[in-house]
């Protein structure tokens, strides 16, 4: 399991590391390259009091409202400032000096990187990507010697 966290700052290439059953295990950042703007991606990005709007708030007042879309504006502007962008977590598997798993056979694409709300513990759920997929990458390489041996 990977322990360590990526930095507050992340950048294109960081790497966590862990082993695991004698497994050299990676998992790496890589920019997605995908370059759909957050309000391309996510239905209802823009805050709206309309029910029938993707972006509804709920039962909120004007002030609410307000202070909601200043808000997807600061993350819109962020965006557009590269400040913060979509990226993959891929976890890679070797044994021995010996890549057993492709580079981006196991990986979950585009998470948020950098975010502006994101506080203290900004980035730490990336960790928690590569996590989700280690047993699948393990499981791969396994199932690779297990070939290579036959």
């Amino acid at each position: 399991m990977f322990r360590t966290h990526f930095n507050n700052y992340t950048c294109d290439g960081d790497k966590i590391t862990c082993t695991v059953d004698g497994f050299d295990c990676v998992a790496t950042i890589y920019r997605d390259d995908c370059s759909d703007a957050p309000d391309q991606r996510e239905d209802g990005f823009w805050p709206s009091l309309d029910p029938k709007d993707a972006g509804y708030i709920g039962k909120k007042t004007e002030a609410q409202l307000t202070a909601a879309k200043r808000k997807a504006s600061h993350i819109m502007n962020s965006w557009k400032a590269d400040e913060w962008w979509y990226v993959g977590v891929c976890v890679t598997v070797s044994r021995w000096d010996v890549q057993l798993t492709g580079e981006y056979d196991h990986a979950v694409w585009g998470i948020e990187c950098n975010y502006p709300y994101g506080g203290k513990k900004r980035n730490n759920y990336l960790r928690d990507a590569a996590n989700e997929e280690l047993s699948a990458a393990i499981e791969a390489a396994k199932a690779k010697i297990a070939k290579l041996c036959a």
